[in-house]
């Protein structure tokens, strides 16, 4: 017996990924959308299954991974809306800016992703709130070399995913 196809992959477990992801989202729209990302996902890298079982749990692990890339949006935009809500109106960016600099932090969310949670961290704050190594240090509880040593490893990630190398996960360390 042959390995089933996208085809037939798609079509014995599409509606079951849909509804396990209604379920979870409780938006039919995302979804639908995350459904078809999954699928998308399994086109670009296919996969060889030996049991329907086999194949569901698959699936269900690369929508999980989507829907906290949904989540991890959500929490970039909730931030990027309550900076703009306290912004006077004359200082606002226009809508196009606003929808510039969303896109922006997303990429950049992406981008850091796989890094420690205390080296993005350090990343953001020294690059978009502009504060100092020691500032950073007193926030994060840690040393100011090793604030630099975070900033050195987070510049490090981002240009070796901008220069089309594969990411390093859990350690972006050289």
């Amino acid at each position: 017996m042959s390995p089933p196809t996208v085809e037939h992959l798609y079509l014995d477990h599409h509606h079951w990924l849909q509804g396990w992801l209604r379920r979870r989202l409780d938006n039919t729209a995302e979804a639908a959308d995350l459904a078809h990302d999954t699928f998308v996902r399994l086109i670009r890298s296919p996969q060889r299954f030996d049991s329907q079982p086999q194949a569901r749990a698959y699936l269900r692990v690369v929508a999980k991974g989507l829907c906290v890339d949904l989540w991890r949006h959500r929490v970039v935009e909730r931030a990027w809306l309550d900076t703009l809500a306290v912004l006077p109106e004359a200082l606002a960016p226009s809508a196009e800016e606003q929808y510039t600099v969303l896109q922006a932090l997303r990429e950049i969310d992406t981008m850091l992703r796989n890094l420690p949670p205390k080296a993005g961290r350090a990343f953001v704050l020294s690059a978009a709130c502009g504060m100092t190594h020691q500032e950073i240090a007193s926030e994060l509880g840690v040393s100011s070399r090793t604030v630099g040593t975070y900033i050195t490893q987070a510049m490090l990630h981002c240009m070796r995913l901008e220069a089309g190398h594969p990411a390093t996960h859990g350690n972006a360390a050289p």
